[in-house]
Formats: C-alpha cells, structure tokens, sequence
C-alpha cells in the first residue's frame, strides 16, 4: 500500500508530515516508536467513513524530518502534537494512541490542558518502565550501535521490529516500517529516538492519570513482549473510569496482528 502524508508542518523541531481522510467527528491517530502512522493505514481507512481521520508523522520519524541534533524526545513530540491541534482547529477530538504516542497524548492533556472527545491508549508507553530489554541496552550503549556498518544495523532493525509483532509480518510491512530507518538520515534517527527516551518523562504524569475526564479505553496485545500485559492493568488502576480489553492473539503491534480487532473496538468506543 502506498501511504503518503501529503500535508506539511513547520515546527522547531523539524517538519513535520501529515494527512486527514475523510469527513465527520475528528479522529487524531498517534503512532508509536520505532514507528510510524503507516502502522495505522488499515484503521484509518476504515475510520474515515464515519469521521475526519488526522494521521502523522512525529519529528524524526516516517516520512517527517530527520537531522542531526534534533529533538525527538517525548517532551518535543507533547509541543508538536499541541501545535497540530492548534492548526487543525480541533476543540476535544478523540486520539487513538499506541506505543509512544500514548505518552505523548497523555502528556497533552495533563500537563497542556487539552481536552479529549475520547482518549484510547493500545499498548501504550505510561508507566514505568519503559520499553523490552533491547530497547534498554540500545538506550545506555547507543553510541556503540551507532557505529555499526549499514548491513548490520539493517539487520539489527529489521530483527527488532519482527519482535513487535506475535504473527510473521508480511515481507512488504516489515519492508515499509524498516526502510525509514536506513540511509543517511534513517540510521542516526533510530538511535537518536531511543538516546533520548527517559522515563522522567512519564514520571511527571503517571500519579495523575486519574485526572483525565474523557471516556477512556485500554487495550492492550495480550501477547504483548515489549510492554507486558500486566503494565495494562496497572495501567488501569490509575485510571478508575478506564475500560480494559484485551485484543486476542496479538504482541505489541496489534495493527498488524490483529486489524480487525483493533478496528472493531475503536469503532465502538468511537460510537458510544
């Protein structure tokens, strides 16, 4: 499939890539690391029969910019993503957020005071702590990944984005989610992002998840290796008028394991 984010942004932290499909109540999609809003591409197209779908790139990812010294971190994305908001003209849509993107939605609305029609959190990065244990050693040895030569770091990305998924992802999917990563800008990128994750980030927020008043709903992989199922019930806890489901046969990258179930649900919780 060939996704492309048509539409520009021009924030300080580089330009960012974006697109909105279809019309009705607003729908924000937020992706995840090592990611981007392609992991999205089935459910956005099924969302924008009934809605306005806005999908996007973070700063350093995708079809966004990449550069040498950019800011990438969690809290740079919360600026970026209040930014778009902003420019889109959105008053309390819903986001529907997987992986890293969850800590970014999160932090929007808690620290940025923005409101939320619905919040969903799939396999969302919001207590600690962060991420599988590869992500750990790549984060406090970064500088020795990045010396490796391009066929080995191909191999090294390709490896670890297989281990997101509980089914074999198809060769033209791994294909797309790798490809972002390599060449020039691609292979500092992907360490960068992981360089500059710290969990402080989540730190700031996690004792005020009961905060947020909007319907929410958690669902989570429940053969989810990157983020295990138990981080979806503590999750949980924190938020008391939070909805848990589980999305059956499916590891931290539910998109691809389970479209149909991830569709399904965000569906309804979008109809209530």
């Amino acid at each position: 499939m060939n996704w492309e984010l048509p539409e520009r942004h021009e924030s300080r932290h580089g330009t960012v890539r974006w697109a909105s499909l279809g019309q009705g109540d607003p729908v924000v999609l937020m992706h995840g690391t090592p990611f981007s809003s392609y992991v999205w591409r089935d459910v956005a197209g099924a969302l924008s029969a009934r809605h306005q779908v806005f999908v996007w790139d973070m700063p350093g990812y995708g079809q966004s910019e990449k550069r040498d010294g950019q800011d990438v971190s969690l809290a740079a994305q919360q600026e970026v993503f209040t930014g778009l908001l902003r420019l889109w003209g959105l008053r309390a849509p819903s986001v529907i957020a997987h992986d890293f993107g969850g800590a970014v939605a999160l932090r929007t609305a808690l620290l940025d005071g923005v409101q939320y029609g619905r919040l969903a959190l799939i396999d969302a990065v919001s207590v600690r702590p962060w991420g599988s244990a590869f992500f750990r050693l790549v984060h406090d040895n970064h500088e020795v990944f990045e010396a490796l030569p391009p066929n080995l770091h191909e191999a090294l990305v390709r490896r670890y984005i297989t281990t997101a998924a509980h089914r074999e992802l198809r060769g033209e999917v791994l294909d797309a989610l790798v490809e972002p990563w390599l060449g020039e800008a691609g292979r500092p990128a992907f360490y960068r992002q992981i360089a500059q994750a710290d969990e402080r980030f989540t730190r700031e927020v996690e004792d005020r998840y009961g905060e947020l008043d909007c319907p929410v709903l958690i669902a989570w992989g429940d053969q989810d290796a990157w983020l295990p199922p138990e981080r979806a019930k503590d999750l949980a806890k924190r938020i008391p008028q939070a909805e848990l489901a589980w999305i059956g046969e499916a590891g931290h990258l539910v998109q691809e394991d389970n479209p149909a179930k991830v569709t399904a649900l965000v569906t309804d919780f979008l109809a209530r």
